[in-house]
């Protein structure tokens, strides 16, 4: 009989990830719960199976395997309990049972299950590194620590159990079994700096200088001919009081490689740990302003000096006056004046940092981070030349950034440069891309459809709004200009109205939006609502452009308040409406309809 913990496995195992690596699920053990044996040298149980048996068990197993990959986990357990039933101490079977259990969050079942599999099958790697991750997974680090320390008796030629039992061994401050494994990992894979390293942090750790000196003194002695290590070694001289010896070391190093930028390095921290101010500034000129030395290093040694004097609280003049000297040489390589750049911002220094930004444009056009951050201080500006100047640049340098094309376009509709409007958002929709965003599409054909307004067009307006709507439903720009302009026609007045309204319920104060919708109101005849609208438009805190104010006039006059009505005209003047009918309308007294386009 199925247990009753067990009739919804589909459920609780779907998209879990069972323990172990599945690697261990293809070995069968050939066995039979009829005839159990016992193998003397290890004292381990062995089921012995028919033939016949043999071919069940097999049949069964590779079944449950099939069920199990097509996520039918009810049917794939059930399998795997006929497997056992066949062969209880089959391995494979008592492995992939217990997953389910883990699954299950019956953990304890689970282990003492794989426990079974691990002992019948002690030569599986993966069965114990399974156990072990089980172990520490319900926090017991002793049963994993003598289950990994039999592993590597075992598996003496597998290096995750040594590196395994490190961690575990650090946790519990067991450093001489760190040390004893660490000189096992030594005898197999030779002497490395990783291993000296670690050996000597845990000889600091146990106060046990000497042997920690010796330690890095052996490393250095290893590898004669790679002053790096002569380096390592001076460093940790001197990070632990023998400022002379190491020194001695810096210089003997530079004596045979003068541009070694580690050695300049370590010796310009020494003069400063000294208190040799003058030298340490000179020390690091020394390096940064070497052309020998790798930018990469520069870049490094720049990163830790910005990270020291923010944690020391100093004044920036210091780092400012050092990037200044290393950008006086010329040099090809970008990243540093960037580094400037960025340090230059986060000090709030933004004029400072827009000529390191131009710089950077100069020695590589297609760095965009800089291009962007540029064309965001000109936006700030409102400087349309230069967001012109920087957008050409950029769909040139980088033709698939769209962002370029978008800002392009919209400085040259501010330049009244209309033909060229159009043709930047007609080149960008050539680089488009499944993966270029609805909405950006969206914005390119409102843009244009503006354009093609102010050009008189306005049946290609109306096709390049419906093109964004298709894109992009609420575009909000799109659909108050497209509604707007219909009512300047007085054509599908209808239509307008249902997309200004989409557009006031979207952002109920713009003063812009609600004018566009009392002037369609206004159009159909609905003059009561349409003054509901502007009086909304009027009260809002933006600035009122005269053509609102002049539409306030006309919907006043046809509501009965002609004194009103003549007030706003009047304003609407001041305001420098280019109205053709608005003079007439405040010498008459009387609302006159513009003339048709």
């Amino acid at each position: 009989m199925k247990p009753r913990n067990i009739r919804h496995l589909s459920a609780c195992l779907w998209g879990i990830v069972l323990i172990g690596l599945l690697a261990a699920c293809g070995s069968v053990r050939r066995s039979t719960p009829a005839t159990a044996t016992l193998q003397e040298d290890r004292g381990i149980v062995r089921d012995t199976l028919s033939p016949e048996q043999q071919r069940k068990y097999d049949y069964f197993y590779l079944e449950a395997m099939r069920m199990k990959m097509q996520r039918k986990y009810d049917a794939a357990f059930d399998l795997l309990q006929h497997c056992l039933r066949i062969s209880p101490h089959a391995s494979s079977a008592l492995y992939e049972v217990a997953q389910y259990y883990v699954a299950l969050k019956q953990p304890e079942r689970g282990e003492a299950l794989l426990e079974q599999a691990v002992r019948y099958a002690p030569d599986n790697y993966w069965y114990a590194q399974g156990l072990v991750n089980l172990y520490l997974q319900q926090q017991e680090p002793d049963k994993a620590i003598a289950l990994l320390e039999d592993m590597t008796v075992r598996f003496p030629d597998k290096l995750d159990p040594l590196y395994s039992l490190l961690d575990l061994y650090n946790r519990q401050e067991k450093y001489d079994k760190v040390l004893a494994l660490l000189n096992r990992l030594e005898t197999k894979m030779g002497k490395s700096e990783q291993i000296s390293m670690e050996k000597f942090r845990i000889y600091v750790q146990q106060q046990d200088k000497p042997n920690a000196f010796k330690e890095i003194e052996s490393l250095a002695a290893e590898y004669p001919k790679d002053t790096r290590y002569q380096v390592v070694l001076g460093d940790v001289y001197l990070d632990n009081g023998k400022k002379e010896e190491a020194y001695n070391l810096y210089r003997k190093v530079l004596d045979t490689e003068p541009d070694n930028a580690l050695a300049l390095y370590s010796l310009a921290n020494y003069y400063e740990q000294t208190g040799q101010t003058a030298l340490y500034e000179q020390q690091l000129d020394t390096l940064l302003l070497n052309k020998k030395v790798e930018p990469d290093v520069k870049l490094d040694v720049m990163r830790r000096l910005i990270v020291q004097n923010e944690q020391a609280d100093k004044d920036s003049t210091q780092v400012i006056a050092l990037f200044d000297r290393i950008l006086e040489q010329d040099t090809d390589d970008p990243n540093m004046p960037m580094l400037y750049a960025q340090y230059l911002l986060s000090k709030g220094m933004n004029a400072q940092a827009m000529p390191v930004m131009e710089r950077i444009l100069q020695i590589d056009p297609t760095n965009t981070a800089a291009r962007m951050t540029l064309l965001g201080e000109a936006a700030r500006k409102e400087d349309y030349e230069d967001i012109i100047r920087l957008c050409e640049a950029g769909t040139e340098s980088n033709p698939d950034m769209l962002e370029f094309y978008f800002y392009l376009a919209i400085a040259y509709n501010q330049a009244e440069r209309t033909d060229e409007v159009i043709e930047t958002c007609r080149k960008a929709l050539t680089h488009l891309t499944p993966n270029s965003k609805k909405e950006v599409v969206s914005d390119f054909y409102a843009v244009m459809g503006d354009a093609y307004h102010l050009k008189a067009m306005d049946e290609a307006a109306y096709q390049a709004y419906d093109s964004a709507l298709v894109y992009n439903p609420n575009n909000i720009g799109a659909l108050n200009n497209y509604a707007y302009y219909l009512s300047l026609e007085r054509k599908n007045l209808d239509k307008a109205e249902e997309m200004s309204y989409k557009t006031v319920k979207a952002e109920p104060q713009n003063a812009t939006y609600l004018d566009t919708y009392a002037w369609i109101l206004f159009e159909k005849g609905n003059y009561v609502q349409a003054r509901l609208y502007i009086d909304q438009a009027m009260k809002s805190e933006e600035e009122k452009s005269a053509e609102v104010v002049e539409h306030c006039g006309d919907i006043y006059y046809m509501v009965g308040e002609v004194e009103q009505a003549v007030d706003y005209w009047k304003q609407a003047l001041e305001l420098g409406s280019d109205s053709k009918t608005l003079k007439q309308k405040i010498e008459q007294r009387k609302y006159i309809r513009e003339p048709d386009k």
